[in-house]
């Protein structure tokens, strides 16, 4: 039996078993229906199964326990809900490009320069152990890069980008750069010492995107939404501070409580005549300053 065979058994035994709560008969019967389907052999000893879940357990983190008491396997890592759905959807991902050598004439991907992913593996470590680290940071209105030497708190991620966020040692700032222009990435063996706590969950809590608050304070914004873009907007929220005001068949109209930083007015730009910012003024103000110039163009 092949390693890709194993691996692909392994993730199988995962999706089965994050769906619902299910017996081993079960799960064969459902290795069995996928081993027809892929054209693989996923059938399996009740002895394999047990080593399987040890592998899955030391591999991929996830801990399959048995319910004595109802005769079924579960998923007890509901902590980890996040990174577990991320880990199934790269290997769904994974798997599916390389079912066949030849995928350009039914599988059509964006055009864009690579994420900076290739950093992720160094930059968590550095952020797990506190390590200073050096890189070369490219700004999208410089003409060439400039070292930076940070402290790294946390990795975000925001509309299908990575970003690290780390205080700068120049000045002492929380800053966020993305990681599709980092560069030339050293890790130092010189530990922070001085305590700094960061939560980047507190540090974002009321900002729109990936663009750091520091000093500004949130605001209470009002938007009213055309009913058909609304459903949308209920449907995936603006933000986590997103509350209902009103609901009608002619506008949906909600509240935030939120940071007025640019990543949020480039936000409801987006949307156009769509969407109509009722307050702060000074908000107000500033799209319609947007909008102005935008016009003043043409």
């Amino acid at each position: 039996m092949s390693k890709r065979e194993s691996i692909n058994r392994q993730m199988l035994i995962i999706k089965k078993i994050r769906k619902s709560p299910c017996t081993f008969d079960q799960i064969s019967d459902y290795l069995e229906l996928e081993s027809e389907i892929q054209g693989y052999n996923f059938t399996i000893s009740k002895r394999t199964f047990q080593r399987d879940l040890e592998d899955i357990r030391v591999t991929f983190n996830f801990d399959i326990q048995f319910d004595f008491s109802k005769k079924v396997y579960f998923l007890d890592s509901e902590e980890n809900i996040e990174t577990n759905d991320r880990i199934l959807e790269a290997f769904d991902t994974f798997n599916a490009l390389n079912v066949t050598e030849r995928i350009s004439d039914f599988i059509h991907f964006e055009k864009r320069k690579p994420k900076g992913t290739e950093n992720l593996n160094g930059l968590i470590h550095a952020i797990k152990n506190k390590f200073q680290i050096n890189y070369m940071y490219m700004k999208f209105w410089d003409i060439f890069p400039t070292k930076r030497t940070v402290e790294p708190l946390s990795l975000k991620e925001f509309n299908n980008r990575w970003y690290l966020i780390a205080q700068d040692n120049k000045d002492q700032v929380i800053k966020t750069y993305a990681l599709d222009r980092l560069s030339e990435l050293s890790i130092t063996n010189i530990k922070r010492t001085e305590k700094l706590y960061f939560n980047v969950e507190e540090h974002l809590k009321y900002s729109f995107g990936i663009i750091s608050p520091n000093e500004l304070q949130p605001e209470k914004v009002i938007l009213s939404i055309d009913p058909h873009q609304g459903k949308y907007i209920k449907s995936l929220p603006f933000h986590s501070t997103q509350k209902i005001i009103s609901d009608t068949k002619d506008r949906l109209v909600i509240e935030l409580k939120i940071c007025l930083t640019l990543d949020l007015v480039m936000e409801i730009l987006s949307h156009g005549n769509l969407i109509k910012v009722i307050e702060p003024k000074s908000l107000i103000h500033e799209i319609k300053q947007k909008l102005k110039s935008a016009l003043d163009q043409y």
